[in-house]
Formats: structure tokens, C-alpha cells, sequence
């Protein structure tokens, strides 16, 4: 398997023996504000959620959440986006997911507030601060145990193990999870956050509706029925918010799986990325209010290759990881393309290593996204924003090796972080978990 980009160079050879160019910009285009709505964010330097797994029971902060967040407050970027937390006890993917409930409304406007004096104190401004809101569908395990929540059958991904027809969710219980995120928003703003993300991203519940095709009822069937949730989710946010709030979402606009079982594919069997759907969503999100969209493909769970191309990871990707990259950054120039009107956030930058900041630059420059998004990066390198801003660039021995022990630490139960550039914390989290050295 091929490492990690090293630098431009390697970047430019990799990419040519691949077919594909990267453009290169000029990094200071990053430093640049942008305004969404009434808030300025400071540049376009995107902390992507990255889910800890180390909440309390109760849904608070944990002690490990609390030190990632102080690190990328010093870090430097102009948004944070918070990592995804449940809107009901059978919405969290694991018995540490953060939760936003009434009773942990104090824990989470803590939060915002240390964030904040931390940021300010490192680099005399705040970021944007967005929640990300979820319902873990089909990947729920509240009490550490599958409690699976699914949309539709799919046999792509039940074909060893079919699950009973207990575990689909109704159109009934859909309204009331539609009404836990409407008001999980409004107290996001309680707690002092900028914004909420209504997460539709990763085959989690909202995004596995999105390829709900064969789904009766008004959830499922027609694009009409298959964004209800999101769609009356944003617009029920926006009518209880206040008018400053940001209401967003980190979307799957592609899922890497042949119709009928994955969004942003056209029937006919093909696996190849088909916008007209994602377009339509996106312009259905622009005529709801919305002026920020966060861009993801793929499923951690079952193809991470497309939506975090990796040196390393649990089996031999089918494409150079390169590949993956150029799918996720010319697919959001694409939809921008469709939708300028909405500001776009980019993943996927990571495998780019220290290339990455000129890369996302060109793709500012030439109008392909607003906002570059770093995901895996935040674990390894939390700093990554103030060197490209201070320093014009990022330092390769600082970067994410994208090995994928963070993510073997999340699938044995853990609490994931950077086994290699934070060490002294995470390693022996890695060996109690997966049972060996890193």
C-alpha cells in the first residue's frame, strides 16, 4: 500500500501516474474570513467532527474530550465542528457518545465557553463553534451491544447476518426523532454554539434514508419522501432558532454502493459518483435558508476507503487512495458548480499530508469550495491550522500517517486518538484495546 503524500512533489508524481492533477494555490487564500449568515469565520480552516467516544455516561464531556477540544482551540481554526452527539439515549453509537439533553445543557455550555477563552487566549479570536446532532441508526450500540435501527433492509450490508424486521423504524417513531433534533438544536444554541449540524452522513439513520428506495410510507420511496427527515429537521431548526443560528449538515452526497441500495448512484448498477440527486438536495437545503454544507462520501463501517483513503486499514482498497481523494474534491467542485449559492466544506485532505493546505488553496482559488475540511488530521497534528496561517504550511513529520489505529481503537470499543504523534496518551489505549504495541 502506498504511504501518505510526503510533499508537492510526491503529490504531483503520485497524482500523474494516477491520471489525475491536483491544483496548487496560494495557501494564504486560507487565512481569508468568510461569513455565514451574520458570523464571520475567522478562515477556511475546517476542524471536522471527529467522534472521541470518551463522553460520560450521562452524555458529558469527558475529561479526554475536554483536552481535544482545548487543543484545537489553540490550534488555530476558524471552525470547530463538534463531534457528533446523540439526541436520545437509543440514538448513541457507543455508552460514551456525547449527548445533548436538558440535563447535560450545563456540561456542553462549559464547553463552548472554555473553548472560546482557550481560542482567544492561543490566538486572539474565536472559531465557529457547529454541533454535530445524530441519531446512529443502524450503527447504534447505546449499551455497548448492537441495537441496530434501519431504515430499509439492505442485503449489501445483512446478506451473512439478515436483521429481523424489529429493528426497522417507523414512520411514527421517524416523526419523533425529527422532533428530537428540531429541539436538540435549540438547545445548541442554549449551550452557546454557533450552529447545529443535522448530521446525514455515514449511513447513519438521516443518511440511510437517503437510499431509501424500496421503503414504503412517507419516509421512503420518492426524493420527496426520502429527505423528509432532514429536510423538516433543518426547517423546524430554523423556525425555533434564533435568526443568527446556523442550521447545516455533514452530508453523504455519495455512498459508494449501486442503486438501489446507495445514494448519489444512478440506477442501472453503476458505482460511479452521479450528482442529480445530490445536486437537488443541496438546492432543496439552499431554498430552506441554508448557506453551509459540510461534503462527505463513503461508510467508515463498511468502504472507509472512499471517505478516508488510508496508507493502512483493515483490507486492500480497491483504487490508489489518490483516487479517492480526487472523488471526494471533484465531486463537491461539482456540486458547488450546481449550487453556488451554498458554501461548501471539502474532506478527504488528510492522505494529502503536507500538500495538503496548496491543494485545498487551488481548489478555493478556482471556485471548487469555500472551507477545507481536515478530519483524521485534528487527532495527529491539533495545531495543523496555526502553522499553515503563520507559517504557510504544514510540517510532515507533524501530519497524520493515515495507519488507521485511531479507527482499530473506535471498533474495539475504545477511545480513538493519534497512537503515533500523541503517544503518551494513546498507546496504551491502542495495546489494552487491540491487544498489541503500536
Amino acid at each position: 500500500m502506498a504511504c501518505v503524500i510526503q510533499n508537492a512533489a510526491d503529490l504531483a508524481a503520485r497524482a500523474a501516474a494516477c491520471g489525475l492533477t491536483f491544483p496548487q494555490g496560494d495557501v494564504k487564500v486560507l487565512a481569508e474570513p468568510v461569513s455565514i449568515g451574520r458570523k464571520p469565520a475567522p478562515n477556511r480552516l475546517v476542524c471536522q467532527a471527529m467522534e472521541g467516544c470518551d463522553g460520560t455516561p450521562e452524555g458529558e464531556p469527558g475529561e479526554l474530550t475536554r483536552r481535544r477540544y482545548r487543543r484545537l482551540a489553540s490550534g488555530g481554526a476558524g471552525i470547530i465542528w463538534y463531534e457528533a452527539t446523540a439526541v436520545m439515549p437509543t440514538a448513541r453509537a457507543n455508552p460514551r457518545q456525547l449527548m445533548l439533553q436538558r440535563s447535560t445543557l450545563d456540561a456542553f455550555r462549559r464547553e463552548t465557553e472554555a473553548i472560546r477563552e482557550t481560542a482567544v487566549r492561543a490566538n486572539g479570536y474565536a472559531p465557529l463553534l457547529i454541533l454535530q446532532l445524530t441519531h446512529s441508526g443502524r450503527y447504534s450500540k447505546p449499551h455497548g451491544k448492537p441495537e441496530p435501527v434501519i431504515a430499509y433492509h439492505n442485503p449489501l450490508f445483512e446478506k451473512d447476518a439478515p436483521l429481523p424486521d424489529g429493528c426497522l423504524i417507523t414512520d411514527e417513531a421517524l416523526d419523533r426523532v425529527k422532533e428530537a433534533l428540531v429541539n436538540a438544536a435549540l438547545l445548541a444554541e442554549a449551550a452557546g454554539f454557533d450552529g447545529a449540524d443535522i448530521k446525514c452522513c455515514h449511513r447513519y439513520l438521516n443518511s440511510e434514508l437517503l437510499s431509501a428506495y424500496t421503503r414504503p410510507g412517507r419516509y421512503g420511496g420518492s426524493f420527496e419522501n426520502r429527505t423528509r427527515l432532514l429536510l423538516e429537521s433543518i426547517r423546524g431548526a430554523k423556525q425555533i432558532c434564533g435568526s443568527g443560528f446556523i442550521v447545516t449538515t455533514r452530508l453523504n452526497v455519495y455512498d459508494g454502493f449501486p442503486y438501489p441500495y446507495g445514494f448519489g448512484a444512478a440506477p442501472g448498477g453503476s458505482f460511479e459518483f452521479d450528482e442529480a440527486e445530490p445536486a437537488m438536495l443541496l438546492k432543496a437545503l439552499a431554498d430552506a435558508g441554508v448557506e453551509l454544507a459540510n461534503v462527505t462520501m463513503g461508510n467508515p463501517y463498511v468502504n472507509p476507503h472512499v471517505n478516508r483513503p488510508f496508507a493502512a486499514g483493515p483490507y486492500t482498497p480497491p483504487e490508489d487512495p489518490l483516487t479517492g481523494v480526487s472523488r471526494m474534491l471533484e465531486g463537491t467542485a461539482m456540486l458547488k458548480r450546481a449550487v453556488p449559492e451554498l458554501k461548501l466544506i471539502c474532506s478527504a485532505l488528510t492522505y494529502l499530508g503536507s500538500a495538503a493546505p496548496a491543494a485545498a488553496a487551488g481548489y478555493i482559488e478556482a471556485g471548487a469550495f469555500d472551507f477545507a475540511g481536515f478530519g483524521r488530521t485534528i487527532f495527529a497534528y491539533p495545531d495543523f491550522a496555526r502553522d499553515i496561517l503563520q507559517n504557510g504550511g504544514m510540517v510532515q513529520k507533524k501530519c497524520c500517517i493515515c495507519c488507521s489505529k485511531c479507527s482499530e481503537i473506535m471498533r474495539a470499543g475504545g477511545t480513538p486518538g493519534c497512537v503515533l504523534r500523541d503517544g503518551a496518551v494513546y498507546a496504551p489505549i491502542y495495546k489494552t484495546y487491540c491487544g498489541r504495541e503500536q
